[in-house]
């Protein structure tokens, strides 16, 4: 696994305490968007449709500092947007791991070079770079040619600074798995940690919606390209989401796992769906009809999905809510 030790053991300390506790509904992940203006327009992003009034806004520091003390969750994702175009976003950062949380910057690198000097490497911070693939799939995915180029140059330059370093990549309906096994192959030679995956899911404002997966065609993919895995190839991901992506396993939707804050608030019920917000984390998991969303629900809107903020939260908590879950964990390991 692409996830150091000290991180999983923080990360199992705070759910056995929460099941100690006896607290029902509990974050993993704060998903944190400082803002939503970026430098691409993917044609898969549902977050960059806002009128240039919301585009040019953005969350302060303080902001972002109480979200992260209120919700508690031990880790804190800052996507976007483009969270390099924040302008104080070194500090956040900075903030977020003063008060004792893992911090992954999502980036698309298209300023990571330049950016590199304004952040110190730490245990606690990880880049997380978004590559959807093999340079001509990745261009495309972005609408912008030459962005793999400088995106894998800048992964470098993380590395040799010494930075942790991960990817993100999500695949839709025309990934090749030949190609998406060689592009595994690409980016662990690059000196990334570990690798993150993820289903495309058809977010309600993305320009192009015809290439998100149907919960079949997921399982079909992932089945084929993580069939046979290379013992050099890490994911910074829990092995039964893994095997829950090839169909081997199934979980229903944990969705207040990873919340998201962002201008808005809290967003209901989670991060890829827009069905209000909240004042306070409290709020919403209080005030959310958690029963209404996930597969097993019947919400048509849940059917198909199977992305990671919804489903690597019930794969963690599987795992290190029992013993026998520490069990399936390791024999997925060795799988």
């Amino acid at each position: 696994m692409g996830v150091p030790i000290s991180q999983m053991l923080a990360v199992a300390r705070y759910i056995v305490g929460r099941k100690v506790s006896r607290t029902a509904r509990y974050p993993l992940v704060l998903m944190l968007e400082p803002l939503f203006r970026c430098n691409l327009a993917c044609s898969g992003c549902g977050k960059i449709q806002y009128p240039p009034e919301i585009l040019r806004r953005q969350l302060s520091p303080e902001q972002c500092f109480e979200a992260a003390e209120e919700c508690g969750a031990p880790m804190v994702s800052i996507p976007g947007g483009e969270p390099l175009l924040h302008p104080q976003i070194a500090g956040i950062v900075e903030g977020l791991i003063a008060r004792g949380k893992y911090v992954y910057l999502c980036t698309n690198a298209l300023l990571l070079k330049d950016k590199l000097g304004d952040f110190r490497p730490n245990k606690y911070f990880t880049i997380n770079v978004h590559l959807d693939g093999l340079e001509q799939f990745h261009d495309r995915s972005v609408g912008r040619a030459g962005v793999h180029r400088i995106a894998t140059e800048a992964i470098r330059e993380a590395v040799r600074r010494g930075f942790r370093v991960t990817t993100n990549t999500t695949l839709f309906n025309d990934a090749d798995p030949e190609s998406v096994r060689a592009f595994f192959d690409e980016t662990m030679a690059l000196g990334v940690e570990g690798m993150t995956l993820s289903a495309g899911y058809p977010y309600e404002k993305a320009a192009d919606r015809r290439h998100f997966l149907r919960k079949e065609e997921t399982r079909r993919l992932f089945a084929a390209v993580l069939r046979g895995r290379k013992k050099h190839w890490k994911f910074n991901q829990s092995p039964l989401f893994l095997e829950f992506l090839t169909g081997a396993r199934d979980y229903d939707c944990t969705p207040w796992g990873m919340p998201g804050y962002s201008l808005f608030g809290w967003q209901k019920p989670c991060y890829l769906l827009e069905e209000g917000h909240c004042k306070t984390f409290a709020e919403l998991l209080e005030h959310t009809e958690w029963d209404r969303y996930g597969p097993r629900s019947g919400n048509p809107k849940c059917i198909n999905c199977m992305v990671h903020s919804g489903f690597e939260a019930s794969a963690v908590n599987d795992t290190f809510g029992s013993p026998s879950g520490m069990l399936r964990t390791i024999g997925a390991m060795i799988r």
